[in-house]
């Protein structure tokens, strides 16, 4: 998952704006007591988050896959005054973690938390979704994908993590016979060949699939 050298990461974490004082925490509460600490979206790429949310401004912000609730807080530092995001996950175990923090935070109003199977989620939004992130089960990224782009403006992002698997997406053998390494391959080579969007994808952290609505 790390693609460069441990002292430039420092470097880098050390030339970025950081955490708000409720994300260290959380950052903190994870690594000692979730499973699978890693992941959290963490530091940096929290800070993209934060930056393309503001950059965008949206009204509205969908999330696929919460875990504990850190890049949740991150995207909607950039909400419109009025705005929503809705986070949504499968697992209902982190729930009471994950709204603890959220009722903590300035976003409090903001945020709704739906604990269920997003493909089933999805449909019923009946809002133009401004900008969504998707990180949760590798199988079904395109499926999401499909789901909420014909849900957004001109100029709507989409932001998927992990596009990169720890550098498995290169080896063939891997994308023969892992699934969530197909999909993911599967995924990235959909999106580049789709008329209907721009994409950039950047090798951050586990690589992150930035892609712009037309």
């Amino acid at each position: 998952m790390e693609f460069i050298d441990l002292k430039l990461a420092e470097y880098a974490e050390n030339h970025t704006s950081p955490e708000t004082e409720i994300l260290s925490r959380l950052n903190r509460d994870t690594y000692a007591n979730v499973l699978m600490p890693r992941m959290l979206s963490g530091h940096i790429q929290g800070r993209i988050l934060s930056m393309f949310s503001k950059m965008v401004r949206p009204n509205f912000i969908l999330e696929v896959g919460t875990y504990t609730g850190y890049s949740a807080l991150c995207l909607a530092e950039g909400l419109a005054p009025e705005g929503k995001l809705l986070t949504m996950d499968i697992n209902e175990e982190l729930e009471d973690r994950i709204n603890s923090y959220f009722k903590e935070s300035p976003f409090a109003g903001q945020i709704e938390l739906k604990i269920g199977d997003a493909t089933q989620i999805i449909p019923t939004i009946d809002q133009p979704v401004d900008l969504a992130f998707i990180d949760a089960d590798k199988e079904n990224y395109s499926v999401y994908f499909d789901m909420i782009i014909d849900k957004m403006p001109s100029g709507g992002i989409i932001i998927a993590d992990n596009v990169l698997w720890s550098g498995k997406i290169l080896n063939a053998d891997e994308i023969a016979r892992d699934e969530e390494t197909r999909a993911l391959h599967q995924f990235n080579e959909k999106i580049q060949t789709d008329n209907r969007v721009e994409n950039v994808l950047m090798p951050v952290r586990d690589g992150l699939m930035v892609i712009r609505k037309k």
